[in-house]
């Protein structure tokens, strides 16, 4: 006579040799994708490394239902459009998944992000990537939302540009020794090979930045990227021509950056918005002048965090 087995689940059965709560269990770099909103009428499609976890708060609990975990994310986010209810009602089924063993949640989401961006003059366009870190916390009655951002841009060295200004002035001096100088002669020396006498060096150069808000909060992540493209103002570009370069040639001379400069500009932009809970960022300009990199890093509470 065949009987139905039933399968042991240890996780039900056993308790645990050494009873202790954990902070937060869980999986990570699950792969999910689904449908994030880049505009009011547009959503694109990203495909996440997801990280999930939930507290063991239980101590004699053997372990949490990780099965539950994944399954949750599957039916919850896979094919998704991404929303703050959304998240907010997966945070909570994952604590619920878990039998009165857990009371706290938390869901990362890393991916790439594709926008679509025009050149500064002409019709060219491309696509520029950005990596995005999207964390959602549940702490009991509380919920937190955090965004990290990861934006690359244009730095000249103001140093670099008055030195190379000096040289210039003193190539003219040296070039035109009369006591008035003809312009037009002047203006083809310039434009001559012989008038490139030193450019100041620029860099590749990043901004990370991490913002929290209280609540399920759900951010346009392509409208503060844009927004943090201006504030810095000399964002890299995708395809360009010939018009294009010039006009990045001129936004990288009119806006001269140490870290310093950069790091104060976003400063400034973060502090103004009122309804962040808490920011941190770190601009990283990799010189080209130098084999190491100039770095500036701040935060709303500085005695609530580290250099990282």
């Amino acid at each position: 006579m065949n009987k139905t087995l039933t399968l042991p689940d240890v996780v039900l059965t056993d308790t645990a040799s050494h009873p202790a709560a954990i902070e937060w269990v869980g999986m990570s770099g699950i792969a999910v994708p689904f449908y994030l909103p880049i505009s009011s009428v547009d959503s694109t499609l990203v495909t996440a490394k997801a990280d999930l976890y939930v507290s063991l708060d239980k101590a004699e609990a053997k372990g949490i239902h990780m099965s539950r975990l994944y399954l949750g994310l599957y039916n919850q986010l896979a094919q998704a459009h991404l929303s703050s209810s959304l998240i907010s009602q997966f945070l909570s089924e994952m604590v619920e998944s878990q039998n009165d063993i857990s009371q706290n949640a938390t869901l990362t989401l890393s991916f790439e992000l594709p926008l679509h961006k025009k050149a500064l003059l002409s019709h060219r366009s491309g696509y520029q990537s950005y990596q995005i870190h999207l964390t959602f916390t549940k702490l009991g009655d509380r919920t937190f939302s955090e965004v990290h951002i990861s934006i690359p841009y244009s730095s000249t060295c103001p140093c670099s540009a008055s030195l190379s200004r000096q040289l210039l002035a003193k190539a003219i001096d040296r070039q035109f020794d009369a006591a008035s100088i003809d312009k037009e002669q002047l203006l083809e020396w310039i434009e001559s090979a012989q008038g490139s006498i030193a450019t100041p060096h620029s860099q590749r150069s990043f901004a990370d930045i991490k913002m929290k808000w209280a609540g399920c909060h759900y951010s346009d992540i392509a409208a503060l990227i844009q927004h943090f493209e201006a504030v810095l103002a000399t964002p890299v570009q995708t395809s360009v021509k010939r018009e294009d370069e010039q006009e990045f040639a001129r936004l990288n001379a009119e806006n001269l950056m140490f870290c310093e400069d950069a790091a104060r500009k976003l400063k400034q932009a973060l502090h103004s918005m009122s309804d962040l809970e808490d920011y941190w960022f770190k601009v990283d300009h990799q010189e080209s002048l130098h084999a190491h990199n100039a770095v500036a890093i701040d935060h709303k509470y500085p005695a609530q965090h580290y250099h990282r």
